[in-house]
């Protein structure tokens, strides 16, 4: 992979974790289906279109986007290799011939200047190193008048719903995963604003979103799946044996509370982000 600017992303999505999203996209999808109707409404895609989606992951985003894009085209970005092969796979699979993947770092990745009308992200943006600098280049990827549309984690605050349910993880997880850092880099609307205005975007605006997320079937396979997440594996790896079967055991009982007929749900929030590319001649400040 040539024009990398974020290494430390591009090894670890290529390694361990980005291997697990890749072997268990039904579950990581599961956790943010429910929010792919507000982005999808925020993007506006119609058919004709061609799209964008930045750190596309397995693909889930982009294969909805090739299907409201159905005359157009739809290019699927990332950093990792084996949840790229993943994408591929399953697109096949589904007989989408108006979508292809790239491995690339979103930040520097060659885009064709104003090839795309839509750029939409279920999250990947928010690990750049420098946001102003992977914005302002996602912007020129743009078409005068282009449209952005991603989602950010929304803090939930020690009372939310998540931190209840994780309560007696909390305490272990110490720092983030190797993916995982930079999740919290666009969780503040201000600063989702001034980011996106010094990039050069324009009609910006940022909506909350709630939705259920699902963790699993019930509260053992959704306590199985958290532990071997990332930030949970990497935050317990030298942890003794028995104190992570205590933590287990006190996830377990808590995940009760939020067994549905439909499996595991747990009341979640993101930011909607929308902002455009004006129309040519009248685009705002892009930093140097």
């Amino acid at each position: 992979m040539r024009n990398v600017a974020n290494r430390q992303q591009a090894e670890a999505w290529n390694g361990w974790e980005g291997a697990h999203w890749a072997e268990h996209p039904e579950r990581y999808d599961a956790m943010l289906d429910a929010f792919n109707a507000p982005l999808f409404a925020a993007a506006g895609i119609t058919a004709g279109h061609r799209v964008l989606d930045v750190g596309c992951g397995t693909g889930r985003t982009t294969r909805l986007a090739a299907r409201q894009a159905h005359a157009g085209r739809v290019v699927g970005s990332d950093l990792s290799a084996p949840m790229l092969a993943r994408a591929r796979r399953d697109a096949l699979a589904e007989g989408l011939d108006n979508v292809t993947f790239e491995q690339g770092d979103a930040q520097v990745h060659p885009f064709p200047a104003g090839g795309f009308d839509v750029v939409i992200s279920r999250g990947g943006v928010m690990f750049f190193a420098d946001l102003v600098a992977a914005f302002a280049h996602l912007r020129a990827a743009l078409a005068p008048g282009g449209r952005l549309a991603f989602l950010a984690p929304r803090p939930g605050g020690p009372g939310s719903a998540y931190a209840r349910a994780t309560a007696a993880l909390s305490p272990h997880l110490r720092g983030p995963s190797p993916a995982a850092r930079g999740m919290g880099s666009l969780s503040d609307p201000a600063h989702i604003r001034d980011v996106l205005a010094a990039a050069g975007f324009a009609d910006i605006g940022v909506t909350p979103a709630e939705a259920p997320m699902t963790f699993g079937s019930d509260a053992d396979d959704a306590t199985d799946f958290l532990f071997a997440m990332g930030p949970t594996r990497h935050n317990l790896r030298d942890t003794d044996p028995t104190t992570v079967t205590r933590v287990r055991a006190e996830v377990r009982d808590a995940l009760t509370e939020f067994e549905t007929a439909d499996g595991v749900r747990i009341p979640g929030s993101v930011w909607i982000v929308t902002a455009s590319r004006s129309a040519a001649g009248v685009d705002g400040p892009a930093p140097a």
